[in-house]
């Protein structure tokens, strides 16, 4: 079946992605990359599997990096159409891979933007400043979720899907369903715990037939909380810190990281706390801690 189109096939793959539970968001972005990749294509009068060959990949890839898009949006192109042809192999629709000839994009792990422990603290203050002058339901959900986010290190979809159920107090923990529908458990220090018990007492005023077990609210309709509302509460609450940087819900799980190696913690244990796969991800932070390490010698040594 190597001559069927890979139009025809596209809604077929990104399908059977949903049934292996891959993300919403990595869906997207793979159907967005292979949509663009067969209007790239059509341009060449190619549309048929057997007529696509390693050479017409690479200059999709090519063409993207010099309209300017980043290694990083190459190298998700590229593991989009990787995972495309290792399916229509797999099932048949095409009897050769040709992404399997691509060399791989390399991408300079870049370190990123940092929040200081110092930071970290004043941001915490100034929104429990704000719950003391405002004493709102909103003030109160939004100190917790910024307590819940710097001090477990989850992503913002995980932060979304906490239910009630999900927080053991007695001991210290929440249970985070990651990525692959994986769980494991995170510990919320004092403050957080704090925080959460704080918006739990003003929860029932903003919760609606629509709220079920969930955690965290949103405030117009008192469903579950969208991550797009998590991401605009971060950068406007950073925006309360001068000097801090501008960052998102993804800021303070780095924050988190870096500051637990920073304080000793284990590279593992890291690696455990953000649901890593591979240890060789968690490392990233110890890259951190070492450039900033060299900047504090470079610049307090009189002979750095």
């Amino acid at each position: 079946m190597s001559d069927a189109r890979l139009a025809d096939l596209l809604p077929a793959y990104l399908e059977q992605l949903s049934d292996r539970n891959v993300s919403p968001a990595t869906r997207r972005a793979y159907g967005g990359d292979l949509t663009r990749l067969i209007d790239f294509l059509a341009g060449r009068g190619l549309s048929r599997l057997d007529q696509i060959g390693p050479r017409d990949l690479r200059a999709w890839l090519a063409d993207g990096l010099q309209s300017g898009l980043s290694r990083g949006t190459g190298q998700r192109r590229q593991a989009a159409l990787r995972g495309f042809w290792a399916w229509a192999v797999r099932t048949g629709q095409a009897s050769a891979d040709p992404s399997a000839a691509l060399g791989s994009i390399k991408v300079r792990r870049r370190l990123p933007a940092g929040l200081s422990q110092t930071e970290a603290r004043r941001l915490m203050e100034a929104l429990s400043d704000r719950l003391g002058e405002e004493d709102t339901a909103e003030a109160a959900r939004d100190l917790a979720i910024l307590e819940v986010l710097y001090a477990s290190g989850v992503r913002v979809a995980e932060l979304c899907g906490l239910e009630l159920d999900s927080l053991d107090r007695a001991r210290g923990l929440a249970r985070v369903l990651g990525k692959g529908d994986k769980e494991r458990s995170v510990p919320l220090g004092d403050p957080a715990w704090r925080a959460v018990e704080t918006w739990l007492g003003r929860r029932a005023e903003v919760a609606t037939a629509r709220s079920g077990r969930a955690l965290f609210l949103g405030l117009r309709a008192g469903a579950r909380i969208d991550p797009r509302v998590v991401r605009r509460l971060v950068h406007r609450a950073l925006g309360l810190v001068d000097g801090a940087p501008d960052l998102g819900p993804h800021g303070l799980r780095h924050a988190m990281a870096t500051h637990l190696l920073e304080g000793g913690a284990d590279l593992r244990t890291v690696q455990e706390v953000l649901g890593h796969a591979s240890v060789a991800t968690t490392q990233l932070y110890t890259h951190v801690t070492s450039e900033r390490l060299r900047a504090v010698f470079e610049q307090a040594h009189p002979r750095a």
